[in-house]
Parts: C-alpha cells; structure tokens; sequence
C-alpha cells in the first residue's frame, strides 16, 4: 500500500472550533479538512445567531450538521437542519443562520 488517508476526529475537533467561534467577533470559525482538485470538505462552527450571508452555490455540495439545530435558507424556502441531517445545497443563492451553537460540516465539489 502507498500511503495512509487522512483521518480527522470531526467529534474531537468540533468543540475546539465552536469555543474558537464564540471568541471571534463573526461568531463563526472554519477548518479545512480536505483540500483537493475536484473537492473540499470544511468543518464550520457558527456561536448562536451566528450567519452566512447569502452567496452563490457552488456546483455541487452538502451540509451534514455535526450538532447543534441550523437554517438553511434560499430566497424561496428554507430548512431546518438538526444534528445527523444531511442536506443538499440548492443550486441557488443561500444562506445559514444557527439556531444555537452549531458545527456543520461543508462538501463542495470544484468542479
């Protein structure tokens, strides 16, 4: 075998983040887990009310909510993530407001 994956406690590393967001001004903090050509895999921690303002989706991604009880939103509907809900991004302008202290973990692909 050449090589080994690169493994991340995303459990370990979550309340780590979450502490790191509630002490900066956004409210929020990020990680890169995974960084590749074609994609990318972010662990995201928002302190309560925290948000992203809306932006444009990417080609193709996923939000899989680590804890806490996050809104999905787009100019016409909106969802309400809890921890273990995976979700598809719309592929349209959206936005993420948490409802609580919230870890989600961001799947984008590049391409």
């Amino acid at each position: 075998m050449t090589g080994h994956p690169a493994v991340t406690s995303i459990d370990a590393l979550a309340p780590d983040l979450l502490a790191e967001a509630r002490s900066h001004a956004s409210r929020r903090a990020a990680r890169t887990l995974v960084s590749g050509t074609s994609q990318r895999a972010t662990l995201i921690a928002l302190s309560d009310g925290a948000e992203l303002a809306e932006h444009d989706s990417p080609p193709a991604a996923t939000l899989y909510v680590v804890s806490g009880t996050v809104r999905l939103h787009s100019h016409s509907e909106e969802w309400t993530l809890q921890r273990g809900h995976l979700a598809t991004i719309p592929p349209e302008r959206h936005g993420l407001t948490a409802l609580g202290d919230v870890v989600v973990l961001l799947t984008v692909a590049l391409h």
